[in-house]
């Protein structure tokens, strides 16, 4: 029996490759080529229109990198194929690769409409169904010439158009005019469907063996010379086993075609719109031809870039919804990383979504789409809450390399104790394509069965590969209900989602804190310079919202940029996407993104120096946008340095600074005695030696050293990661590393009082880095100032801090709070999380007493348990820049320039406002005297935002947060008088007044708790 069925499958194979699908097309005529290579970037479709043409031959090579070239297209439908279905096909060059990642191609008519794309696994336009004979064809093909640059991580120049090369990549293969004999190619989706659930069952199950026998019978009734004479009764053959319904008990699938979409990844973000237009084009004419499709779509980026380029396109968009076929999902303006983003940031994802949805379409968004991000911070659930989301999607801890997820649907549960429900589709891809692997593999692979019934099975081409197939859409009907394997029902998410949670909800189990994935790891730290970029943005953000309503409240000329901050808001935000801000894009991503981030600095600076000239007139002043009060040493712009006190939310005047040649508590002064040099203030004693090493930390008020073992230890190891170049840092880079010990120079720089400074400068390998060790008057904060001239290949760079604490835990911080994480590898779970994501700072302690690190823009640390002379202690390594060479071969390749921050002694809150301090340094410019615009008498209650409402009516939005874990009552006063005060959701919608007296507003937040309120000026 056994040799039997491996007969009939390999008669089977060579009958569907040789003769059955050649079959599909057996009549076709080739048809005649012009084109145009157009200069440059891509040009409207109106400018190629006018273009001059010049004659093209099939076989001809065409394409340099990067480039686009038109292809008209022409020819007649014989008069014999009167009647017939009649397509074109096109071939412009497709290679083995996927079926994104190659030449792609928008079909235009000859008036320059849009008609669909054209991909590996969809080459085909109608022309006629059926043809009267006759019909005219001029069709306009855009065809990107984009390479294909993952070739088993290999580093090649192709990842950016400056370096990519002039040589012409692709050669077109064919463009026919076609019959579809749509009788011989539903029989091949019979085929392939039946041999595809055959394979799945068991040998032993009589279903097997009876699919097996009408397979056979099915070739015995074609005649393989004459397949197209022969095609109905081959069907015949199998209509009894297709027609067999599937099982009560069978698990059922809620399938959504989709097409993940990268913003940008091994392409730049222009040919993301082009891919973007593609993909819309084919799903919007599949439509038509299947009434049941529905499309699931997230990214309200790509939709808006479709509406501004292809007006076509976003009409049928339009009409798809309001017809049911396209469902709008994900509620985000991208599909951004999940760890890094800042608080207000990963809000803004959600709110200019949400709104973009609401306001284009008239939809509520009920979940967040992630499937492919590289983790998920576990201040999600609290955020999607809070804006009226109901349930969470993601794929990607079906990656996991070391542990795997207990539950497929389950409630998660974040940092405050909001819970999402929540769905790992367990078919373990979000690119389903309806083969019976997949299906079998979910129904096998569901961990909530005995409890729950079905799964959600996103299925089309991602990646520029065209969504959905009419192919996908003929298995889904034969798998509607199908003896053998789950049943599949195209629908919308949301009632998947509805139905599961009616179904599940609850009695499913309860996952609480971050999805932390074990894969990945290294996009913490990849592309340092897009990640600074993000931070700074982020803060200069906050920074100019801030000032901006300062001077709206204050001056009823002043104009609030809401446009532009929108504009700049939705620049960074895109720029969060997941293979952007992670650092896993090609060269041209993250050359551009640099460029980008500078501009966007710039511009927030110009707002913001316009808001201070509007507060009114004033002297040099020190503006405070942390919500924290500062106590701090500042340069003048004449570079002397002066300290101020200066009211959170608020400004001070230099002039009325605190004793400028001393400063608190005697100042900062430097010794030394020709071997080390100590620096120390009220606070500190710090010793650094002469190899540049921090030998001691000593806090003076407690009486203890901090440093188990010299700190700031910048430590070399080789990386190289067995896959993925630029995403991973695999276990074993730590088998080997090297100190970096030696120093060129170290010498006192600054001598107080106000400021004392250690340089140390260090080569090695290729590379140069200078370090000023800084203390400052009244600051508990050893600042490392750095600047790298970074040219090591394949290489990671850490620095370490042995610490004299006993830490069980870190915390970490990240959106709107932290998360613990164990600091020694008791269980797997443990020890995969090896290296993790904090924000701002990371703080160990033990009962009494807490040390953290802070940083100005990197993300990526680890924490162990070390012993130093026989005593246990806590090592916290920040990661400072890493050297992939793939797919940029030029990855963080130049100079760096960052601050990071030894803060001992360290509460919790003290980490939350140096953090801030350190990201947001006091400004110094012109600017009246101001108190506080908004303030808060809680130290945990911190302000993360301070904006116009996005109504445009005027009100003052404030958006705050619980921070250090516990509960806090507080009272928010401003500085302006309030008419109205109310408590909204994240898109400043009222949920209800809030409580005020005369004291101000009065707050009572749980632990991590985020309130957003919204105030009327009087």
């Amino acid at each position: 029996m056994h040799d039997d069925r491996l007969l009939v499958e390999g008669r089977l194979e060579r009958a569907l490759r040789q003769f059955i699908r050649p079959a599909q097309y057996a009549r076709r005529v080739p048809l005649t080529l012009s084109v145009w290579h157009a200069p440059g970037e891509p040009v409207p479709v109106a400018e190629a229109l006018e273009a001059a043409y010049e004659p093209f031959e099939t076989g001809t090579a065409w394409g340099n990198p990067w480039s686009t070239s038109w292809f008209r297209i022409q020819g007649e439908v014989p008069d014999e194929w009167r009647g017939h279905r009649v397509e074109v096909v096109v071939d412009p060059g497709f290679s083995g690769e996927g079926p994104g990642f190659q030449a792609e191609g928008l079909v235009y008519d000859a008036a320059g409409v849009p008609l669909k794309g054209i991909h590996p696994r969809n080459r085909h336009i109608p022309v006629a169904a059926p043809a009267r004979g006759g019909e005219a064809v001029h069709l306009l093909l855009e065809a990107a010439a984009n390479p294909a640059v993952l070739h088993d991580f290999v580093p090649t120049p192709l990842g950016d158009v400056l370096t990519a090369g002039n040589t012409p990549i692709y050669r077109f293969a064919s463009a026919d005019l076609a019959v579809l004999d749509e009788d011989v190619w539903q029989l091949i989706l019979d085929i392939e469907v039946l041999s595809e659930l055959m394979a799945e069952l068991d040998a032993d199950r009589p279903r097997r063996h009876e699919i097996l026998r009408a397979l056979e019978d099915m070739l015995d009734a074609l005649d393989l010379h004459d397949v197209s004479g022969t095609t109905a009764g081959a069907r015949a053959a199998l209509a009894e086993v297709l027609s067999r319904p599937a099982h009560a008990s069978a698990h059922r699938v809620s399938a959504a075609g989709h097409a993940h979409i990268d913003s940008a990844w091994l392409w730049p973000l222009r040919e993301t719109v082009r891919k973007a237009s593609r993909t819309f084009a084919n799903v919007t004419a599949l439509a038509e031809e299947y009434p049941e499709l529905v499309f699931a779509c997230s990214q309200a980026q790509q939709y808006a870039w479709v509406k501004e380029h292809q007006p076509h396109i976003w009409d049928r968009i339009k009409k798809a919804v309001a017809d049911g076929n396209w469902a709008p999902v994900g509620s985000m303006w991208v599909e951004s990383d999940a760890n890094m983003p800042g608080g207000e940031a990963l809000a803004r994802q959600i709110t200019h979504g949400r709104r973009f949805f609401r306001e284009e379409f008239g939809v509520e968004t009920e979940e967040i789409w992630l499937p492919d991000s590289f983790g998920y911070t576990a201040a999600f659930p609290q955020l999607a809450k809070l804006a009226g989301i109901r349930w969470f999607l993601t794929q990607k801890l079906s990656w996991n390399q070391t542990n795997k997820m207990p539950h497929h649907t389950f409630w998660w549960e974040g940092i405050d104790g909001t819970r999402v429900f929540t769905h790992f589709p367990p078919v373990d891809t979000y690119n389903s394509q309806f083969h019976g692997a997949e299906l079998a593999h979910a129904e096998r692979n569901f961990a909530d069965k005995g409890r729950a019934t079905r799964s959600l099975v996103p299925f089309g081409w991602g990646d520029g590969g065209g969504g959905p197939t009419r192919e996908m859409m003929e298995r889904a009907r034969r798998l509607r209900s199908l003896e053998g394997s789950p049943r599949v029902e195209i629908e919308k998410p949301s009632a998947f989602f509805a139905a599961a949670e009616e179904e599940y909800g609850a009695r499913a189990p309860v996952w609480s804190g971050e999805l932390y994935l074990e894969l990945h790891r290294a996009t913490y730290t990849t592309q340092a310079a897009t990640k600074r970029g993000n931070r700074r943005s982020e803060h200069a953000l906050r920074e100019a919202e801030l000032w901006c309503t300062a001077a709206a409240v204050r001056d009823p000329a002043y104009v609030y940029p809401y446009d532009t901050l929108d504009r700049l808001w939705k620049t960074v935000l895109l720029h969060q996407f997941h293979d952007i801000l992670p650092g896993s894009s090609i060269a041209w991503v993250h050359r551009e993104a640099r460029d980008t981030y500078e501009r966007v600095i710039a511009e927030l600076g110009e707002l913001t120096l316009a808001a201070a000239r509007s507060l009114g007139a004033g002297g040099p002043a020190a503006l405070n946008a942390s919500p924290y009060a500062r106590s701090e040493v500042v340069e003048r712009d004449d570079g002397t340095l002066v300290h101020v006190e200066v009211p959170a939310l608020g400004t001070q005047s230099l002039a009325a600074a605190a004793d400028s040649t001393r400063g608190p508590g005697g100042g900062a002064a430097a010794a030394t005695d020709g071997t080390s040099i100590v620096l120390s203030n009220e606070h500190l004693r710090v010793t650094v030696d002469a190899e540049g090493l921090i030998t001691s930390v000593h806090d003076t008020a407690e009486g203890r050293e901090v440093l188990a073992a010299p700190g700031n230890l910048l430590q070399l190891h080789p990386d190289h990661p067995t896959h993925y170049d630029a995403w991973d840092l695999d276990r074993h880079y730590r088998h080997r590393h090297t100190d970096l010990t030696d120093a060129e120079s170290v010498e006192l720089v600054e001598d107080g009082p106000l400021r004392v400074a250690v340089r140390v400068v260090r080569a090695f390998g290729s590379s140069r880095i200078t370090q000023e060790i800084r203390l400052a008057a009244g600051s508990r904060r050893v600042d490392v100032v750095t600047d790298v001239d970074w040219r090591e290949s394949e290489k990671v760079l850490k620095s370490a801090f042995p610490l004299d604490v006993h830490a069980e835990r870190s915390a970490a911080e990240i959106q709107f709070g932290h998360v613990h994480r164990p600091t020694h590898a008791n269980t797997g779970w443990d020890a995969a999380r090896y290296e993790i994501c904090a924000h701002r700072w990371l703080r160990v302690a033990e009962e009494g007493y807490g040390v953290a690190l802070l940083n100005d823009s990197t993300y990526g640390h680890d924490v162990t348990r070390t012993e130093h002379d026989g005593t246990l202690g806590t090592t916290v390594r920040l990661t400072l820049l890493r050297a992939p060479r793939s797919p940029d071969p030029e990855t963080d390749q130049g100079t760096h320039r960052f601050t990071y921050a030894l803060l001992p002694g360290a509460t919790t809150g003290d980490a939350v406002a140096e953090g801030l301090a350190l990201n947001l340094p006091l400004r110094v410019t012109a600017a009246p005297v101001l108190a506080s615009l908004v303030a808060v008498d809680h130290p945990a209650v911190t302000v993360e935002s301070v904006k116009l409402a996005d109504d445009r009516g005027g009100d003052v939005v404030v958006r705050l947060y619980e921070s250090q874990g516990r509960r806090a009552a507080a009272t928010l006063r401003t500085s302006f008088p309030v008419a109205r005060a109310e408590v909204t959701d994240l898109l400043e919608r009222p949920l209800g007044p809030a409580e005020t007296g005369e004291a101000g507003l009065s707050l009572a937040l749980r632990p991590f708790q985020i309130v957003t309120l919204r105030l009327r000026p009087a």
